[in-house]
């Protein structure tokens, strides 16, 4: 099997518009309703909004069927649910973990801000992405992923930042 780096940017832009997207288009009622858990904190926080979770999800689920029309593989829509949903599942875990540790909001982590979203969306859809794309879980693959991932993603939240559409450049 060789290193595909198209398989790897097909793979990437559902999870990524995913991440990204809740960040211009969220905001709304939270996720958790407001609730805290058993230790008296706020099960994921105000940073987690339904609208955020529904758009993010939807924004890489279209991303998917332009790759399936593009590639004539419609497999790509249903890869893209699967790994937009994991990168939001991935989000709202790193959010869950931070509160139980007590994190501030907005207080950075490397793993739980930037790689975390991209590993459950590289793990929700492991089975589908082994059948369809197992060169994107080469393991040189999965360290570019990781790698490109966490540089994208500051640069990204560093804009944001600057234009005023994050509170914090992380």
């Amino acid at each position: 099997m060789q290193f595909d780096l198209i398989a790897i940017i097909l793979f990437l832009l559902p999870p990524y518009v995913a991440n990204a997207v809740p960040v211009i288009f969220g905001g709304g009622a939270p996720v958790d309703f407001g609730m805290s858990a058993w230790d008296g904190r706020r099960w994921l926080g105000d940073g987690k909004t339904w609208k955020g979770l529904i758009v993010g999800i939807v924004a890489g689920v279209i991303v998917g069927y332009a790759e399936a029309g593009v590639t004539g593989n419609s497999a790509f829509a249903f890869l893209a649910f699967l790994s937009s949903s994991g990168a939001m599942l991935g989000d709202m875990l790193g959010s869950f973990i931070k509160r139980r540790l007590n994190y501030e909001r907005g207080r950075p982590s490397l793993l739980m801000d930037q790689l975390l979203f991209i590993i459950v969306a590289l793990l929700l859809p492991y089975f589908i992405l082994a059948a369809m794309l197992p060169q994107v879980l080469l393991p040189e693959a999965v360290v570019l992923v990781l790698v490109v991932t966490y540089v994208l993603h500051r640069v990204m939240n560093i804009i944001a930042n600057l234009l005023g559409l994050k509170k914090v450049p992380w």
